[in-house]
């Protein structure tokens, strides 16, 4: 039997994820769209993640 996961859920485990790998990649959009893919994320949370790691990224 599958266990379904809550959405949010799949948004703190993707942002954990990338968190996690942070350091090994040059490009954080990559990453992003990796965990993404990874987490199979709707459009609003690609946003929220977008939002998270690359607006941030870009006023640093």
């Amino acid at each position: 039997m599958t266990t379904i996961m809550p959405e949010e859920k799949k948004v703190q485990d993707a942002v954990q994820w990338i968190s996690e790998r942070r350091q090994e990649y040059k490009e954080i959009k990559k990453l992003v769209d990796e965990a993404i893919f990874h987490f199979n994320l709707n459009p609003n949370q690609e946003q929220y993640l977008y939002r998270i790691f690359l607006e941030s990224t870009d006023q640093d």
